[in-house]
């Protein structure tokens, strides 16, 4: 099954990419690897959940906000590359803006995870990551990820 194909299956839709809001592109290719730049679980119509997780989204919000946030790198993957030629995910960075007492930042990310995990299949998906907590993020966002992956 492709990657599309499990999309399909999941009951989602590759969204169109989401534009850059400044001066910088949303994937730049260095030899075998694609990097992604920074996604927030925005959507058209839909800026996505913001606040501070622990205060105005809870833990549970923000994890399906990340798997927002990963649906639109795959769409950045997908206008860049095609997702067929990905063969391997490297490397997830997710960033959750949350109270300063919060520490379930691997959880929320997690919602992230297991989507490219669930797209991609487990040889292809399974990626090395960092969870990292913030005090603000881009148009009040409560997850914003960036991902490295290797294409052919």
């Amino acid at each position: 099954m492709s990657p599309r194909d499990r999309l399909v299956a999941l009951g989602f839709e590759i969204p169109s990419a989401p534009k850059p809001k400044g001066a910088y592109f949303p994937s730049r290719r260095c030899g075998d690897q694609l990097w992604i730049s920074g996604s927030t679980a925005r959507r058209p119509g839909d800026p996505g959940a913001v606040g501070v997780v622990g205060d105005d989204v809870t833990a549970e919000q923000a994890r399906v906000q990340a798997r927002f946030a990963a649906l639109n790198l795959i769409a950045a993957i997908d206008a860049a590359v095609g997702l067929q030629a990905v063969t391997a995910l490297v490397h997830l960075r997710g960033y959750v803006r949350a109270r300063p007492d919060f520490d379930g930042h691997p959880a929320v990310i997690d919602g992230a995870s297991e989507l490219l995990v669930d797209v991609f299949g487990e040889d292809c998906g399974a990626h090395a990551r960092t969870a990292i907590g913030v005090a603000s993020l881009p148009g009040g966002a409560c997850v914003e990820l960036e991902l490295v992956a290797a294409v052919g």
